[in-house]
């Protein structure tokens, strides 16, 4: 009976502890539904799912475009922050954007712009966003400038957001810094962490900075905070492009599911969310995918090390003078083995070496008459000639033939228009010079030349 009683106690308890967890399981979902559902006058926004307090000494970097940690994001969960401000013509829009969807994020100032607009940073501690700083005058070689002078820009940047801020300074500004144009260098990340101050990179940037279209800024930062699935996106609230993005991308975030993180330091009364190492990465290693860790090499320490002993001449076998190890007892073939019959030697021969005469048969010295090469007999003058190819004849050949039997024909005209009877020579000339010019008229292709004007001339004169 008391055995029973106990189990029926046990199971009643077990009952409770259900009952209470899946209470408190279901009002934390109601919780941050609420905070999204909440939000006066836009019950579509998306809002601020949770809040989640980092302590910057246990996690000195954070961002994976840089570092190899990021912040302890669950899947779907963005943070916004945004860099270069306050600008009120373009901060003062952002601010206006965040409030009316019920959004916190996390700014990183500038001291000069602070110095200037003191106003816009006293608007963003009223708003409730966490106000971090982005050195004094942006100067984008910190990764090459003197130690001492990149903690001057740090220092000062720190002085005038404290300055804009007034008495409650040290309550309000948060210890952060995002390094301007991130480029990061080891001695300003040491510096800043002796200071307790958490070096935030990006997990991914939307580019607004460049001279792009919003369209553009907007694509850019659904495309990678999709790709990696969570993280930080870097923006800049004085960028106007950026305050014509900010509603569509906020609107796509919270139709494709996912929510808005807003982050703050650890203090003494409020302690940093629990989390582990692993979900400091971006995609931490599950416990069901297999990992290889190889076993360290131990450090034997030997107290009497044995020295081998020396071979001898008899551990080697050879001849001539040769040493050849002799073969080790696990490398003799025995061709029995428990029954099982060994492989045979191969069939064919093996090499065999010849043994070489100490007086080498010497070969004939090659005669001379090896190496020549006979002359060919040079040709004469007269082959040459016959060899060569005919001349073609050229236009001015030709013209000087076409001149010479004008000549003649118009002297034999002449002399028949004279009565004087041609001779049978003087008939051959006409007749070679008309053939002479049916091959100028040939050559020259029909083009009009001083040669056809000479011909029209004798023509006349006929």
């Amino acid at each position: 009976m008391i055995g029973k009683a106990s189990v029926g106690a046990r199971t009643r308890q077990r009952a409770v502890l259900g009952s209470a967890l899946s209470l408190g399981l279901l009002t934390c979902i109601a919780a941050q539904t609420a905070s999204a559902a909440d939000c006066p006058g836009n019950p579509d926004a998306i809002g601020t799912s949770r809040t989640l307090v980092v302590d910057p000494r246990e996690h000195p970097r954070i961002g994976t475009m840089q570092y190899a940690e990021t912040l302890p994001l669950r899947d779907h969960e963005v943070v916004l922050s945004f860099d270069d401000g306050p600008l009120p013509r373009n901060s003062n829009q952002i601010l206006a954007i965040l409030a009316s969807q019920c959004v916190k994020a996390n700014f990183f100032l500038i001291g000069q712009m602070a110095r200037t607009y003191p106003e816009g940073v006293r608007k963003l501690r009223d708003a409730g966003h966490t106000i971090g700083t982005h050195s004094q005058d942006h100067p984008l070689t910190m990764n090459k400038m003197p130690i001492e002078h990149a903690k001057q820009e740090i220092d000062d940047g720190i002085a005038s957001v404290k300055a804009a801020l007034g008495p409650d300074a040290d309550k309000t500004l948060g210890p952060f810094f995002r390094i301007p144009g991130l480029e990061r260098a080891t001695a300003v990340e040491d510096y800043l962490a002796s200071q307790g101050i958490q070096t935030w990179s990006a997990d991914f940037p939307a580019d607004d900075w460049r001279h792009i279209s919003s369209s553009r800024v907007y694509d850019l930062a659904i495309q990678r905070i999709e790709a990696k699935g969570k993280g930080i996106l870097l923006l800049h609230d004085i960028q106007a492009r950026t305050v014509a993005a900010l509603p569509k991308i906020l609107a796509t975030l919270k139709a494709r599911g996912y929510h808005i993180v807003h982050v703050v330091p650890a203090t003494p009364d409020r302690p940093a969310t629990p989390t582990e190492p692993q979900e400091w990465r971006l995609h931490p290693t599950l416990e069901t995918v297999a990992i290889s860790h190889w076993p360290k090499v131990p450090n034997f320490v030997f107290a009497s090390a044995d020295a081998f002993a020396v071979p001898a001449l008899s551990d080697f076998a050879g001849t001539g003078g040769e040493l050849v190890p002799q073969a080790e007892p696990f490398d003799r073939v025995s061709h029995r083995g428990r029954g099982i019959p060994l492989p045979q030697e191969a069939p064919w021969r093996g090499e065999t070496l010849f043994a070489m005469n100490s007086a080498a048969t010497a070969l004939p010295v090659p005669a001379q008459t090896v190496f020549e090469i006979p002359e060919m007999p040079r040709p004469t003058a007269e082959a040459v000639a016959l060899l060569a190819p005919p001349a073609k004849p050229t236009i001015a050949s030709a013209r000087e033939s076409q001149a010479q039997a004008i000549s003649v024909s118009a002297t034999d005209s002449r002399r028949a228009v004279r009565g004087t009877p041609v001779s049978g020579q003087n008939k051959r000339s006409m007749a070679a010079s008309h053939q002479t010019r049916r091959a100028t008229a040939v050559a020259a292709h029909g083009r009009r030349t001083p040669l056809k004007h000479l011909v029209q001339v004798k023509k006349r004169n006929v």
